[in-house]
């Protein structure tokens, strides 16, 4: 493993496959930020990292991203859980084509899993705005993806409030609930209303469901592709 120069521990082929130009314009800096809570099992996990790198590869992902002006864009990401113990698995890449898109999800698979316990949204929310502040890129749109199976609980800093400070900042925050159909959070409200409430914000802000871990390739497509849009 490398150091980075935020201290992250990240991938050698995030290093080797990315040269990032300082402060290049890219048409939308992306973080996408990763349920790692001790409510999912291994498998679970192993399905988790699949969905995603399947769709950051997917044909109608990669162009989405070439018709926009600038045809690339900047993703980073991380995994939540702890309160305060958000950490960057991947940092910044440039994504523009099928090549960068899948050094991005090999190096996605190749990070080891991190030691979180549950379940600070808010905190994962505080640590993406931070990344998008300091990459070596720039845009105008700057969005904070969260994916999660529970709701807010442990924030240090509670989920609307971390919301809220992002969303002046001129960022936006979208979510992908991974949810069951029929489950219920311990408010009795479902994961999706939990997070149009507590998670999402900014202009064009949304919420889609997926319902299985399995399920997640194709809610992450669809959220990636409207995003993008």
């Amino acid at each position: 493993m490398a150091i980075s120069r935020r201290g992250v521990l990240v991938a050698p082929a995030v290093v080797a496959a990315s040269p990032a130009l300082a402060q290049e314009a890219l048409d939308m800096l992306l973080v996408l930020a990763m349920d790692a809570s001790g409510s999912i099992g291994e498998e679970e996990f192993r399905l988790q990292r699949e969905g995603y790198a399947e769709a950051l590869t997917h044909p109608q992902v990669i162009a989405a991203i070439r018709s926009k002006r600038r045809g690339a864009m900047g993703i980073a990401m991380i995994e939540w859980g702890s309160p305060g113990g958000s950490q960057t698995i991947v940092d910044w890449m440039r994504v523009s084509d099928l090549a960068s898109a899948q050094a991005l999800a090999d190096a996605l698979l190749a990070a080891p899993r991190t030691q979180q316990s549950y379940n600070a949204i808010g905190d994962a929310i505080h640590h993406a705005s931070h990344l998008l502040r300091e990459g070596p890129f720039t845009a105008e749109q700057l969005v904070i993806d969260v994916s999660g199976d529970g709701p807010d609980l442990r924030s240090l800093r509670p989920a609307p409030i971390a919301r809220d400070i992002v969303v002046r900042r001129g960022m936006v925050v979208n979510a992908l609930a991974i949810a069951v159909a029929g489950q219920v959070t311990r408010g009795g409200e479902t994961l999706e209303e939990h997070y149009r409430r507590d998670v999402m914000g900014g202009p064009g802000a949304f919420v889609i469901t997926a319902e299985s871990r399995r399920d997640i390739a194709r809610a992450l497509r669809a959220k990636l592709i409207r995003e993008m849009a």
